[in-house]
């Protein structure tokens, strides 16, 4: 089949299924406004607000868990900012941010442009997965 004749969502739910997420009518509508476009920060507040603007009936717990299912599949990645306030970002790939701390706004800060010269010895029977910088800025 190709592309012009593919349902539209048929991306969104091959993305879906092979994460290993069953795509439910919610989440793939949520899924649908994350993934249809380009690479994005959201929180959960935005993404509910989209939702509902979009006619899709969806509780901010429902948004809440989708994310957080989305994130541990792989999907998305979590940018805690501040204790409580988190954004989704769709890029997955190694990557920083820089955080605009008066408007909210993240932006990606490509991977090659931080380096990290010296890292702490992981904890006893663990690994470092991951090293996330964000720099904040006035704005």
């Amino acid at each position: 089949m190709n592309i012009a004749t593919q349902r539209p969502f048929s991306q969104v739910l091959d993305r879906l299924r092979m994460a290993g997420l069953r795509p439910t009518r919610q989440r793939l509508a949520l899924a649908r406004l994350l993934f249809d476009g380009c690479d994005r920060h959201v929180s959960a507040e935005q993404l509910h607000s989209e939702a509902l603007a979009a006619n899709i009936r969806v509780s901010l717990a429902t948004v809440y868990n989708s994310l957080h299912q989305f994130t541990s599949a792989a999907l998305l990645r979590e940018i805690v900012v501040d204790a409580g306030r988190s954004y989704f970002d769709t890029n997955t790939s190694e990557h920083h941010h820089f955080f605009f701390e008066r408007s909210g706004h993240l932006e990606d800060i490509a991977g090659h442009m931080v380096t990290v010269t010296k890292m702490p010895d992981a904890p006893a029977g663990t690994t470092i997965r991951r090293v996330d910088v964000i720099v904040r800025v006035d704005g």
